[in-house]
């Protein structure tokens, strides 16, 4: 299975630690739609995804430990893996990766 759609194991470098999450997404005619659940945030709705080639972006708006826009920007290194940033507003940004769940 090529491209973003399907499930992924996500983990976020963060300054609180390593923050586990997944992903579920769907890939269609450049856009990414989907949502992301971890057990600090729960699951939240993926916005203004866009998927251009092995690159994506997109935009997660969580309110829990506190208000806060993600801005998600990654590229497959395989069908099954991917690497890139989350941009967290004035806290800079974060290395996240990612790995199709089996």
């Amino acid at each position: 299975m090529a491209g973003f759609s399907g499930k992924w194991d996500m983990v976020t470098k963060s300054p609180m630690g390593a923050q586990s999450s997944t992903l579920d997404l769907q890939e269609s005619g450049g856009s990414i739609t989907g949502s992301t659940t971890s057990p600090m945030v729960g699951t939240l709705t993926l916005e203004n995804g866009k998927a251009s080639g092995r690159s994506a972006t997109w935009t997660v708006k969580m309110t829990v430990p506190m208000p806060l826009t993600l801005d998600a920007q990654v590229t497959l290194d395989s069908d099954d893996t991917f690497a890139g940033t989350v941009k967290a507003g004035a806290f800079g940004s974060w290395p996240v990766t990612g790995k199709r769940a089996s």
